[in-house]
């Protein structure tokens, strides 16, 4: 069997997997999909395959992205030939959940201010901080991440209210409802977080309505992906000051254009996709890719995060 990865581990990761599996032939490389011909089962981060590149994978089984989103992948390329698609989906939760709260509990307790005075040596006291303690919060998509950003928010004393197409039951969450239920319900949050996927059915969700009906106190996150609500929305409404801050780690470009007004807006804090950034992430890749991998070589042919090609997610 051939494994080809198109990204390149630490030495040492690279050479701990080797060892596991002696029998299996491994090609590490950075974007080089030269190999793909012959691989039976690829690792990616997702973002470099097109329908050639599937075509040309005569012998490709096994598609094994490490990230959680998997809407840069030639769908129906993938589903046509019948390869098996799936993730690390529930690996981003810490440190996603940490970096949702870092930005919250900064923006609540004016750490921003308080940092920027450092820098000018000004003593200044007088803060609108507030507390997070006591305040609701509406998060989309309660899956893995979503429900420990809940944990930590339920920790704090946030009552959170969890969203999804069904209005399913999610961990963590006070109280669930659906998408049709989220334009009535947005009046009674205090700050709403998306870490929702990029399917046909989440793509433009959020329109102006839905920033009209929030609270003009409000605290807005995305960090699941930029086509949830368009930009030209988001920008008007934050222009009329239609809630209190967008903060964005996901946008519709990327990199964000150096001449998107996001950049110059005080009430837009732009983050450049790194809310899952941490040491461990390919660690933790690994703790799902490998054990896989040795059911995959036991015939056991269903990953743990199988990923449907019809669905998206």
């Amino acid at each position: 069997m051939e494994i080809v990865f198109t990204f390149l581990p630490s030495d040492e990761m690279k050479q701990n997997i080797i060892k596991g599996f002696p029998d299996v032939e491994f090609h590490f490389s950075y974007k080089d999909k030269s190999r793909l011909p012959t691989a039976d089962v690829l690792v990616t981060y997702g973002e470099d395959l097109d329908e050639a590149d599937i075509a040309s994978a005569l012998k490709l089984k096994w598609i094994m992205v490490v990230s959680a989103g998997v809407e840069k992948l030639p769908h129906e390329a993938i589903a046509k030939r019948g390869i098996t698609v799936s993730n690390v989906r529930g690996i981003h939760k810490t440190p996603m959940g940490e970096s949702v709260l870092g930005h919250l509990l900064a923006l609540k307790r004016s750490l921003p201010e308080i940092y920027e005075n450092q820098r000018n040596q000004k003593w200044e006291r007088k803060f609108r901080s507030k507390e997070i303690s006591g305040s609701t919060a509406l998060i989309l998509g309660p899956g893995a991440i979503g429900s420990e950003i809940g944990r930590l928010l339920q920790a704090f004393g946030v009552m959170t209210i969890g969203c999804n197409r069904s209005g399913t039951e999610a961990a963590h969450m006070n109280e669930m409802v659906s998408f049709d239920e989220l334009l009535a319900k947005l009046p009674e949050a205090d700050i709403v977080v998306s870490v929702l996927p990029s399917t046909p059915e989440t793509k433009y969700l959020l329109n102006l309505e839905h920033f009209k009906a929030m609270k003009n106190d409000a605290i807005f996150m995305n960090f699941g992906r930029g086509d949830l609500v368009d930009e030209g929305i988001l920008i008007e409404a934050m222009q009329n000051n239609m809630i209190a801050y967008a903060v964005l780690d996901v946008f519709e470009q990327e990199p964000l254009p150096d001449s998107h007004p996001f950049w110059l807006m005080n009430n837009v804090i732009v983050s450049p996709h790194v809310s899952s950034k941490s040491g461990k992430y390919l660690e933790r890749a690994m703790e799902i890719f490998l054990p896989d991998l040795r059911e995959w070589l036991d015939g056991n042919r269903e990953p743990v995060n199988l990923v449907s090609m019809e669905k998206g997610y």
